[in-house]
């Protein structure tokens, strides 16, 4: 093998590439372990504030190879939702309230709310922008009306007038809905970072009003809903000085010293927590309060630096007053919040946090504190007096923020701008401080500049959030999937077994076919489970249950290179050549099959991680490493070992005992009888065509829309009669349908599914409980549950159609380029169609027939439909490829293109059968131990494999027959002199 060092230098790079970004799982979850040890009682429970106290101290503290936890956590291969817990939301930003907002009273007329009703209605099942709707809908009814008459108003003053033309105010309204959700974002940022879950993911979603939140961990969906749910409150107040509190954090620090000592006198350290009194080297604060006017005469020195002591193992100065470090910040709370410390302060101030922190020289992150007063809970103005705010620069060139304010508000901010000269103004929202600029002098109109030490970027953040106020823009969940700590435990527990078994039955399977050479491969397959690991960690993917079955699935189809090779070298050893040149021709020869028809599965994986969502989305980021993976050490790392036996003087044979006269001189006649294959899928088509117009399909919430419910139940239920309890509260008879086992079942309803106000999901979930509730004897909770708007089931329809449109054509092209011949082009897509309808018959004809497994078509479903097409075009190119090989050969020359075709399709039988039963062994063990959430899935995957032979043996082959022997006659005879030979056939079609 060329450049051997060089692959082997690679492989180790590789490798320890791999064990780096894999360590730092291994130490966060080491620390998550003790973070749990230290929080559990006596009595085995866990308590969440313990925990998270733990974790917070050790957040900026290194922990690992210089590395804080914060960034180890950053670097881990992190669980999915589905296999630790948490919740799952899509939210929508409102754009009719927007529109409404910006029309002001124009917004009550008939014609306003007609299109805005209009455009709701269409929005359900169009990818237009809301606006774009709601225009149509409004010139329909009002025809004569301009839309510049319905916007131009003060509010909307220097970006339209009466005068603007149509397109001109429908750009503005795009324009202002575009920045309302970006607001929503950073308003969600800030929200989450509040809530304290570790590791959220939150993202917007491209092309949409939409964003995305994923919270592990958390067990509370109505506060996750409460807190994302509604507009922002956006506040403006003044800000007490840190000197004007002298003798309130002089009383705070004797109480603290009354604790410390208390604590050390009867309670033991609290682990890891840190002790920042020897972190600040900072000084006493009492003292320095005390050089800004504190009173501490009274105390003696040793009193005072107790007490200094004390206070700068909760605050930390900083030039706008006081700050507490990142991982104190729960104690600090937790301190400040305490009635007997609130009396300490005057009856109006509030304790608030910056949004953001600054690092100090150690890069420990200090949360700057405020104490902010609030006269009677109130703020002394609110947002909805800004009209509007902008970023640009001031007279130095130096970024700055304008806001302008209506004639309420600019009176207001005169009055509070002339009473804090010199002092600052809090800006909040969602009572986090954004900034707190300084008044500089009295401002009389309403229109302000914030100057400061400024980027562009924070400029543009901080207008955003003031135009936070000026518009209603309420967030409302279109999407939600909750899933219970106890479900994420099972689904590790199911994820771990059902791989370990799949695992051992390939490596088994390996070494049971190919004698000696399969424990090679095994070993390179097991090099490739370490790699596909180690560069997940690497990228930052999540690991979830779906990715847990396209590992599985991985190894399976790394099975197939291996065999591809291996079959290679038997021909090539069976043709009389040396042990070590049969090597180096089989990998050479299967080189072309294998990357073919890795890039056809490898395309379908990138249109699944395009289009999909969730479980497709995770399955598909495994395959696509999985593959690139499984092709390295395929042929790189097989090669170096059958290499290394070379050297050392070692042969072996590709075959077991068992297995050495398997598929031996196969003679079977797959293209003879393609007429009676091709009607007999015809007939299956045409019945499961009747059953898609007559009976329909089973369609899953992520296409129909609806809420859906996992409830377990101590004993087993049955089905009619939960069916009739949930009948009688809820008003109509949901879906219900056993779910894993007779003791759980899955619960379907549309029940205010429309309902946008931020208590419907707890009034669904209430009537849920309340039907279970009914069947005495038996009670039941709910361990998942999720929720599909109307919008978001039909974007993720179209996503899918274009999905299965988009794999067929990309297939189709590939194989044109690589065979430049349509006719192999037409066999493959032909094929797949085949398969795809072959498979939605079977879901419509049986579904409700076969328990426990759900044939509901739905966004898992299309992911495997998907995948069963890179399958079935894996097999269909090796066939092709053998195919090509075999018309382009001499010995064909003899022969007829059925037979020559036929030779093809018994030569890569062995691979065939090989590669398929390995896949269907793992398959079958995701079916058995996989769990309930993959059951269906994986299902529609095996039914894949066994279509996906057949049609690549049945179909796809004697279609290729049909299509060369028409090309053949409606050739010129001129063109070949011996328009019977094979040899002038093949020669054509190389051509």
């Amino acid at each position: 093998m060329t450049n051997k060092n060089g692959i082997l230098g690679l492989t180790i790079v590789l490798a320890l590439i791999s064990v780096y970004y894999l360590s730092f799982t291994f130490v966060s979850r080491n620390i998550m372990g003790k973070a749990e040890t230290f929080a559990t009682d006596s009595q085995g429970k866990v308590n969440p504030a313990k925990k998270q106290l733990y974790i917070d101290s050790l957040w900026r503290e290194d922990v690992y190879l210089g590395q804080t936890l914060q960034e180890v956590m950053e670097r881990e291969l992190s669980l999915g939702l589905d296999l630790q817990g948490g919740m799952h939301v899509v939210l929508e930003v409102s754009p009719v309230d927007i529109l409404k907002g910006m029309a002001g009273g124009n917004a009550r007329s008939a014609a306003f709310q007609k299109a805005l009703a209009k455009a709701g209605e269409d929005k359900k099942a169009s990818n237009s922008s809301f606006v774009n709707l709601f225009v149509s809908a409004f010139k329909e009814a009002a025809p004569n009306t301009s839309l510049a008459s319905v916007f131009s108003n003060s509010g909307n003053r220097g970006k339209i007038n009466s005068n603007s033309s149509d397109n001109d105010v429908k750009k503005m309204l795009n324009t202002e809905i575009n920045g309302s959700i970006e607001r929503a974002f950073q308003i969600t940022q800030a929200r989450i970072d509040k809530f304290g879950v570790t590791n959220p993911n939150i993202q917007r979603l491209p092309g949409k009003n939409q964003i995305l939140v994923e919270l592990p961990g958390v067990d509370n969906p109505e506060r996750v809903r409460r807190l994302l749910s509604g507009a922002a409150k956006l506040e403006f107040s003044e800000v007490y000085l840190t000197n004007e509190l002298a003798s309130g954090l002089d009383q705070l620090g004797k109480y603290l010293t009354r604790e410390d000592a208390a604590q050390k006198a009867t309670a033991k350290p609290v682990a890891a927590a840190a002790d920042t009194t020897k972190k600040t080297g900072l000084g006493g604060l009492a003292a320095q309060l005390e050089e800004k006017g504190a009173d501490s005469t009274k105390t003696d020195s040793s009193a005072l630096a107790a007490q200094s002591a004390a206070l700068t193992s909760l605050f930390v100065p900083m030039p706008q007053g006081l700050g507490v470090y990142l991982k104190d910040t729960a104690r600090a709370s937790a301190i400040l919040n305490r009635p007997e410390v609130k009396s300490f302060f005057p009856a109006d101030l509030v304790f608030m946090w910056d949004r953001k922190g600054t690092a100090d020289v150690k890069n420990q992150l200090i949360l700057p504190l405020y104490f902010i007063k609030k006269a009677n809970g109130q703020a002394a103005m609110e947002g909805d007096v800004i009209v509007d705010a902008t970023h640009d620069y001031d007279d130095r060139g130096r970024p700055e923020v304008t806001m302008r304010m209506n004639g309420e508000g600019a009176r207001k901010w005169r009055t509070l701008t002339a009473r804090s000269i010199g002092r600052p103004v809090a800006i909040i929202i969602d009572n986090l401080v954004y900034t707190a600029p300084t008044v500089q002098g009295e401002i009389p109109n309403g229109n302000s500049s914030i100057t400061g030490n400024f980027t562009v970027e924070e400029t543009k953040d901080m207008s955003n959030v003031l135009k936070a106020g000026k518009l209603p823009a309420p967030t409302h969940i279109v999407e939600e999937a909750v899933v219970g700590s106890t479900l994420g435990a099972e689904a590790i527990r199911d994820g771990v077994v059902s791989s370990m078994i799949g695992l051992v039955i390939v490596l088994v399977f390996m070494f049971a076919y190919y004698s000696k050479a399969g424990w090679i491969a095994d070993v390179a397959l097991l090099i490739n489970l370490f790699f596909l690991m180690g560069i997940m960690a690497s990228l930052g993917a999540v690991l979830t249950l779906s990715g847990i079955a396209g590992i599985v699935l991985t190894i399976g189809m790394a099975v197939d290179a291996n065999v591809l090779i291996y079959e290679g070298i038997k021909v090539e050893i069976e043709a009389g050549k040396a042990f070590r040149q049969a090597v180096t021709d089989g990998f050479k020869h299967s080189l072309t099959a294998i990357i073919d028809s890795n890039v056809t599965t490898l395309l379908t994986g990138i249109i699944l991680y395009t289009f999909g969502t969730g479980l497709v989305k995770g399955f598909a980021t495994t395959l696509i490493i999985g593959l690139i993976t499984s092709l390295f050490s395929a042929i790189f790392i097989t090669r170096l070992l059958l290499e290394a036996q070379i050297k050392k003087g070692k042969t072996f044979t590709f075959y077991s005992a068992l297995t050495k006269n398997w598929f031996k001189d196969n003679s079977f006649d797959f293209v003879s009888q393609r007429r009676t294959f091709y009607i007999v899928s015809t007939i299956i088509m045409v019945i499961g065509v009747g059953s898609f117009i007559f009976k329909g399909f089973g369609l899953g919430i992520d296409f129909k829309g609806g809420r859906s419910y996992v409830v377990r139940f101590d004993k087993d239920v049955e089905t009619d009669d939960l069916r009739a309890a949930m009948k009688t509260v809820l008003g109509s008879s949901p879906e219900i349908k056993t779910y894993g086992g007779a003791d759980q079942v899955k619960i379907t309803t549309d029940y205010l599914i429309e309902d946008t106000k931020p208590d419907a999901d707890l009034k669904a979930d209430t009537k849920i409980m309340e039907g279970v509730a009914r069947l005495t004897g038996n009670p039941g909770k709910i361990v998942s549950s999720s929720k599909v708007g109307p919008t978001i089931a039909y974007d993720t329809m179209i996503s899918a159609v274009y999905a299965i449109i988009l794999a067929l054509v990309a297939n189709f092209a590939y194989i044109f380029i690589r065979f430049k011949r349509l006719a192999f082009s037409y066999g493959a897509v032909v094929s797949l169609g085949h398969d795809v309808i072959i498979i939605l018959a079977i879901y419509s004809l049986f579904n409700g027939w076969i328990p426990y497994i759900s044939l509901d078509i739905d966004q898992a479903f299309i992911g495997a439909i998907l995948t069963m097409i890179g399958y079935s075009m894996n097999d269909t190119v090796v066939i092709y490829d053998r195919i090509r090989d075999y018309l382009a050969d001499d010995k064909a020359r003899n022969e007829s293109l059925p037979t020559v075709i036929n030779n093809a399709l018994n030569s890569t039988l062995s691979r065939t059968a090989v590669t398929g039963i390995s896949v269907m062994l793992v398959l079958l063990v995701l079916i058995i131990f996989g769990g309930e959430v993959l059951r269906g899935f994986t299902f529609c995957m095996l039914l894949g494999v066994i279509v996906g032979t057949y049609s690549s043996l049945f179909v796809a082959a004697p279609i290729v027959v049909d299509l060369l022997q028409r090309e053949k006659r409606k050739q010129p005879v001129a063109v070949v002199t011996d328009t019977t030979s094979p040899s002038a056939l093949s020669k054509k079609i190389k051509a």
